[in-house]
């Protein structure tokens, strides 16, 4: 692969070109990535709202009905539901780890392999989240494993 970068003229825009014989999936990942990078996701806590940007999220959790957006500043609750948020999120690095939870692959510590056919991610803030057999495949995928 080859990287060009050129100098631009102050009224000009940044701009990206991509040339490529297809699209596959690591550079679609890569242009989500950047589109979203500028983006921030709405939350609420105790009757505020706060942007925030994907890339600070650890995980998603459904409880009870309502989802929650974690982080290493604390817990916000998203209004989305969680196939919402797994679907807008399709193209990044997020995946779905189990039934009530979707993991931001780029805060993951460490993986190991649990009982069960499972796996433990444990996360930069020492959260373990369990990723059930049934997504340990699309895990493997997303990090190139399989």
């Amino acid at each position: 692969m080859k990287i060009t970068i050129l100098d631009k003229n102050p009224e000009e825009e940044d701009e990206i070109i991509v040339k490529c014989s297809s699209l596959d999936e690591n550079i679609v990942r890569l242009l989500n990535t950047m589109k979203t990078e500028k983006g921030k996701m709405i939350f609420y806590r105790e009757e505020k709202i706060y942007p925030l940007e994907e890339k600070d999220i650890l995980y998603f959790e459904s409880v009870e009905n309502r989802v929650f957006a974690y982080t290493n500043d604390g817990v916000f609750e998203s209004k989305d539901k969680l196939y919402m948020l797994e679907e807008s999120l399709s193209k990044t690095d997020f995946m779905r780890a189990n039934k009530s939870t979707i993991l931001n692959l780029n805060k993951v510590e460490s993986l190991s392999p649990a009982f069960g056919s499972r796996f433990e991610a444990v996360l930069e803030n020492g959260c373990k989240i369990i990723i059930s057999r049934m997504y340990v495949s699309e895990l493997k995928k997303m990090l190139g494993l399989e």
